[in-house]
């Protein structure tokens, strides 16, 4: 994976302003660009390359940025961009329509079309996280996708919030990342772009049968993850909230190492061993942290802990916070049960 940070402080002032339009044009394509700050302008971008497709965290001063229909005969690189909006407003001027964007606000384009952005409407600092997708590698008709492109969406619910979360994610954690997980990344991202347009398009049917199924076990995923503290979730549930069967359930986690029921029960443990670790918690009872996460059963979550861990839950807690743990405050952290 290959990981890239630019950074206007690092330049002297005078050439902040033009090195950061020149950081435009090479990251998405040629634009005009005006800012009341060209200054002293302070812009961040990372850039994230998997595979074909880069992603890009940034952060702006407010500008403004324009792709005119000079520009775009001059260079198309045909990439539809999608465009995460994590603080500050982002007004969007896409195929006639004017829509400004807030925090959790998801807005597109194309470098194929006439654009025009203001960064920061309120004079305000923007922070984005964007993926640009060549339109080579997306199934639907361009004819399609183009009827998506400038419509306003949420990435609070849905395909939108998933995408919002993995891009946040990956960014995040990008130096982590080895060169053979680019690949792999680049499938999910390419699988949750398609599907965010798919949904806008309401033609969910109509993804490849693969990217469906990615798209789908991700969501699933999602749901488990936040159902935890409820001690009825089960595979049951889970179908009948996804409008699938149960056997449909298992099968789509075949491929995967657990089982469903395994998988809700490591994600538990996983919580559960985090919250034993925090100090803020230390006095907090062992039962009591395990019945937050599901797990009601004491004796099964004990047995649990220690097949996954190799040590009792009350041991791990010692073990984690050391000696700051009294011997009253481990009786109180355990509850008073025994066999921890």
């Amino acid at each position: 994976m290959i990981e890239d940070v630019f950074r206007t402080e690092d330049l002297p002032r005078a050439d902040r302003f033009d090195a950061w339009c020149e950081r435009a044009a090479q990251s998405h394509a040629p634009v005009e660009m005006s800012s009341a700050h060209v200054a002293d302008f302070r812009g961040f971008q990372q850039a994230v390359q998997l595979g074909a497709v880069p992603v890009y965290a940034s952060e702006w001063q407010p500008a403004v940025v324009r792709r005119t229909p000079r520009l775009v005969r001059r260079s198309d690189p045909e990439r539809y961009r999608l465009s995460f909006v994590r603080s500050g407003t982002v007004g969007t001027a896409v195929n006639g329509q004017h829509i400004t964007h807030g925090p959790c606000g998801l807005f597109s384009h194309t470098t194929s079309a006439p654009l025009e952005l203001r960064i920061g409407t309120r004079e305000d600092r923007v922070k984005a996280v964007s993926v640009e997708v060549p339109r080579t590698l997306m199934p639907q008709p361009a004819a399609q996708v183009d009827h998506v492109i400038g419509r306003p969406l949420s990435g609070r619910d849905g395909t939108s919030a998933l995408l919002a979360a993995f891009l946040t994610t990956l960014t995040a954690g990008a130096r982590s990342c080895t060169t053979a997980d680019a690949a792999r990344l680049e499938t999910v991202l390419l699988d949750l772009v398609t599907a965010v347009f798919a949904h806008e398009l309401d033609a969910v049917d109509h993804l490849p049968p693969e990217a469906h199924r990615r798209t789908l076990t991700l969501g699933i995923r999602a749901f488990i993850r936040q159902h935890l503290h409820d001690p009825a979730l089960t595979p049951a549930v889970i179908a009948a909230a996804h409008h699938i069967s149960v056997s449909h359930l298992h099968r789509l986690f075949q491929p995967e190492r657990d089982t469903v029921a395994a998988y809700i029960r490591h994600q538990r443990l996983e919580r559960i061993r985090r919250d034993l670790s925090d100090p803020a918690q230390r006095t907090i009872p062992v039962h009591r942290i395990a019945a937050r996460w599901g797990l009601t059963q004491h004796t099964a979550f004990t047995r649990a802990f220690r097949a996954r861990y190799g040590i009792s839950p009350r041991d791990y807690r010692v073990q984690t916070l050391g000696s700051g743990t009294t011997s009253a405050g481990q009786a109180a952290a355990s509850g008073g049960a025994p066999g921890q």
